[in-house]
């Protein structure tokens, strides 16, 4: 498939913002590995050939009829971190210009590593949820599922996501569906009991 230029696209009644392509994981689940969705389950292409600037991805959202939309689900072919600061820009100027949404951030939760910093307080009052992916109950499985380019990264995404609670409302961690029964309660005593977060079970999409 080749790249596009599409910055924002609807899905399931959310308004999702396609920030950027790079990734520090090659998750064996994910769908830009997908051959036969071409990298893409959406009838947009979401590899960019570019990534946006800030100021093309606020007219983009600002474009939109934000009224037909539960939540501005920040996001991208990647990980939407490498993008942390632009992000925070964007929501700044929207609360600036009046506009009220919901927003979230779906992450694999390597920010903090990604920007060599704690980035968790940069957070507040910006951000009304953070998703981050857990996606399995020990950190051996963790590396062979998600391939991480980032050392210590399963506890590395625990301890992002037991910090960030302190600074936005909503904090969820989600897994696959795909994994053992077993495995799934695991992740659910981690996410609820060990981190204190939301827990959610997503259904795997083929493509």
């Amino acid at each position: 498939m080749k790249p596009g230029f599409t910055i924002t696209y609807e899905y399931e009644g959310n308004l999702y913002v396609n920030v950027t392509n790079r990734c520090n994981y090659r998750c064996s689940f994910c769908l830009r590995h997908n051959e036969a969705s071409q990298g893409s389950i959406y009838s947009d292409n979401l590899w960019l050939e570019r990534e946006p600037t800030k100021e093309e991805i606020l007219a983009d959202i600002e474009g939109r009829d934000l009224s037909k939309y539960r939540h501005l689900v920040f996001c991208g072919f990647g990980e939407p971190a490498y993008r942390l600061e632009d992000i925070f820009w964007v929501i700044d100027q929207m609360k600036a210009h009046g506009t009220k949404m919901f927003t979230r951030i779906n992450t694999n939760g390597t920010a903090c590593a990604i920007h060599g910093r704690d980035v968790c307080p940069e957070f507040a009052g910006r951000l009304d949820e953070v998703s981050v992916s857990l996606n399995t109950d020990t950190a051996e499985k963790y590396e062979a599922l998600c391939n991480p380019r980032v050392p210590n990264a399963y506890q590395v995404m625990k301890d992002f996501t037991r910090e960030i609670r302190k600074y936005v409302p909503n904090v969820t961690m989600t897994v696959v569906d795909t994994i053992p029964a077993e495995e799934i309660e695991n992740c659910r005593k981690i996410c609820e009991e060990e981190i204190g977060a939301t827990y959610r079970v997503r259904a795997y999409i083929k493509d």
